[in-house]
């Protein structure tokens, strides 16, 4: 059983496969189960430390692979594979990127919200649709190590070494580009077994945007590209603290808990 501080700040990353991947997708089932697809590895950085889809197991299945949901043609495709949920790392570049920037005040004690695009899935052979954004883990914040320069050692090495960033810098030393590497503690993150959906209603009841303000639903826009556009980029999104972010925090992981018997709330 995995117990969630409601108290504690919950920052929120869009991850995986999405729309401008093509035919990869991350297949939600008819139960919520799924499956989580990284994104392909910049093929520059390529490396034989990094896998590919035939490499990385089914999470539901262990006869099965992820290659078992993508097309023959991607599976030598080397991957960043990022977050993972063996050891729980999670890398970014807050200092470089806009994507990123947003992370920086997150640190011990705030939690790592996980956001992806599934698309829903038959069980057996094929993707029926529709896409959608659903939660699909949580790391509880324990370390992070910041501005990498130099690869890894000793404890540092021990604790953050399963990262994508740093796997992919065993071969190309250009990759020690300064990014962060946050850790989950392993007793109080979770790769969620049942997929949460994220749509208008619960965006509405539990996030602003970056200046607070509630966010605006274009008619010319679908709910999903609304949603995609404003969590793009990692970001503090709820601080309990702030006006109404208590009640915002519980109501986020009340719908986590509601699907997910392996969580409770405190």
């Amino acid at each position: 059983m995995i117990t969630v501080d409601s108290s504690a700040r919950v920052c929120m990353v869009n991850v995986g496969v999405n729309a401008s991947h093509g035919a990869l997708r991350s297949p939600v089932f008819p139960d919520g189960t799924f499956e989580f697809l990284p994104i392909p590895e910049e093929r520059r950085l390529w490396s034989p430390t990094l896998p590919a889809y035939p490499k990385l197991a089914a999470y539901n299945d262990p006869d099965k692979t992820l290659a078992d949901y993508t097309p023959v043609s991607r599976w030598n495709d080397r991957l960043h594979d990022d977050p993972e949920f063996r050891t729980f790392t999670y890398g970014d570049d807050p200092r470089r990127t806009g994507r990123g920037a947003g992370l920086k005040t997150c640190g011990p004690g705030d939690y790592i919200v996980f956001l992806a695009r599934l698309v829903g899935h038959d069980g057996e052979d094929r993707f029926v649709g529709p896409a959608g954004f659903y939660l699909i883990g949580f790391f509880h914040v324990s370390d992070v190590l910041r501005d990498v320069e130099t690869y890894p050692s000793g404890r540092d090495f021990t604790i953050f070494g399963a990262n994508a960033h740093i796997r992919r810098a065993a071969y190309h030393a250009r990759a020690l580009d300064k990014f962060w590497v946050w850790k989950g503690d392993p007793e109080a993150s979770l790769r969620l077994p049942i997929a949460v959906p994220f749509d208008r209603s619960l965006a509405e009841s539990t996030l602003v945007d970056a200046r607070g303000r509630p966010w605006t639903w274009n008619p010319n826009r679908s709910e999903l590209q609304t949603i995609g556009s404003y969590t793009r980029s990692g970001r503090l999104v709820i601080d309990p603290t702030a006006a109404g972010g208590s009640e915002k925090a519980r109501l986020l992981w009340e719908e986590v808990a509601a699907r997910n018997a392996e969580v409770e709330i405190s």
